[in-house]
């Protein structure tokens, strides 16, 4: 057993996030044989991510404020706090904080077989992918 070193926490790129997004590590492999990345996500109010998808698919927490998560259909789901939402492998959506507060998440992932579609990064989002139009 071990307890993890901490990590510094990392400003997200602009080129894959709008408005100021923050990412702690929580747990990253050890070997080649081990697969989980699991990290806290704190979103700035309205800041969001852009499209994307997740090879295995991908599990998020929301541990504070109101979570915005899209797809491709202009379906918009709003999740709270103690509720995780599920995007299955290939699914094109973002995340988002509401305008008005900040949104915390745990976000939850395994990488895929080619490390290259583990995350798949997108354009951005536009105001009205971000309203559900």
């Amino acid at each position: 057993m071990q307890i993890e070193p901490r990590t510094p926490t990392v400003k997200n790129p602009a080129a894959q996030f709008a408005g100021d997004v923050w990412l702690d590590f929580v747990a990253t492999p050890h070997t080649d044989d081990q697969r989980m990345t699991v990290a806290v996500v704190r979103f700035a109010p309205g800041a969001r991510t852009a499209w994307h998808s997740h090879g295995r698919g991908q599990y998020l927490r929301v541990t504070q404020g109101v979570a915005r998560f899209g797809t491709r259909d202009g379906n918009i789901i709003e999740v709270y706090p103690g509720q995780t939402l599920y995007t299955p492998p290939g699914e094109e959506h973002f995340h988002a904080a509401s305008q008005d507060s900040f949104m915390e998440h745990i976000a939850m992932l395994e990488s895929a077989d080619d490390p290259v579609t583990t995350t798949v990064w997108l354009e951005h989002i536009t105001d009205e992918d971000y309203a559900g139009r």
